[in-house]
């Protein structure tokens, strides 16, 4: 089964017509948010939740700071200047033991800040009611840790933007499975599929997998002495460092693109965690410019 702070130096509140924006230096790097009404992610059937309880950014705001050296290129220049960025910004990682905290807000549900919503499930459900039982929640690495066989030692195994919290036995279904479109629906998820070798999500997240696969891929590229991680268009991949489909991913990014829940889990990992940012998240177009 695949299962820190930063000190703010400043912020300053702007009232503006429609919401408020809170503009905030963490790391002497601009960061600017959006507070308003935005429906987080949903499982097939479930009530449409209302609204997010703090601001999500825009992540445009930061292409002349933190995504300069990024600008204009593409194709391998691209993926090799993101990389670059990621990994020279991430100075906050954590163990797997602290995962658990930090899920607890980085996926909370804004309707309810006593629980967290599930990735696959949809489901709202407390924040303490996770460990190992069948309806407990746990840590889902959606790039399966197998898959490079990387554990859960501080570094792929513990990085905040592909874990999410999921149910046990619905974690256990996905297994380290690849990412492909069809199979038997899974009764305990509605609206996902599984078969033998792979996984298809819910429509409501099948974007948020796609470009969390393809942050690790850009994340680790070989280097801090994990395996280079790398999408491709097989399934069945085992313990290679890899996992698929890439085209299907590729259309699953471009369907669901980045809503306000994804939005607001990439600023908070930025801001309290991690302190560095899923660039598929902040611009989707640029998975295809490098694959």
């Amino acid at each position: 089964m695949d299962n820190t702070r930063v000190t703010r130096r400043a912020r300053i509140a702007l009232a503006l017509a429609g919401g408020t924006v809170l503009t905030a230096v963490v790391a002497q790097i601009p960061a600017s948010a959006t507070a308003g009404q935005a429906a987080p992610h949903r499982a097939a059937g479930a009530t449409a939740r209302s609204s997010l309880s703090v601001g999500t950014a825009d992540g445009t705001s930061y292409d002349d700071t933190y995504y300069k050296d990024a600008e204009g290129k593409t194709g391998k220049e691209l993926k090799d200047a993101l990389h670059r960025i990621i990994s020279s910004t991430q100075t906050g990682k954590l163990t797997y033991d602290q995962v658990w905290d930090a899920l607890k807000e980085t996926d909370q549900d804004p309707d309810n800040s006593e629980n967290v919503i599930l990735l696959y499930t949809g489901r709202s459900q407390s924040k303490n009611a996770n460990g190992g039982n069948p309806d407990d929640w746990n840590r889902e690495h959606v790039w399966a840790k197998s898959h490079g066989d990387f554990g859960t030692d501080t570094g792929p195994g513990t990085d905040l933007h592909h874990l999410r919290p999921e149910d046990v036995s619905v974690n256990s279904i996905r297994g380290n499975k690849d990412f492909d479109n069809g199979g038997t629906k899974v009764d305990e998820a509605p609206g996902n599929s599984s078969d033998d070798d792979s996984f298809e999500p819910r429509d409501a997240v099948k974007g948020d997998v796609a470009r969390m696969i393809l942050y690790m891929a850009v994340r680790y590229d070989s280097g801090d002495g994990f395996p280079d991680l790398e999408p491709n268009d097989n399934v069945d991949n085992g313990s290679q460092p890899h996992i698929g489909r890439l085209s299907v991913l590729k259309k699953w990014s471009e369907q669901d693109q980045p809503d306000a829940f994804e939005k607001h889990r990439n600023q908070v990992i930025f801001d309290k965690y991690q302190h560095n940012r899923n660039p598929f998240v902040d611009h989707p177009e640029w998975v295809d410019k490098i694959w």
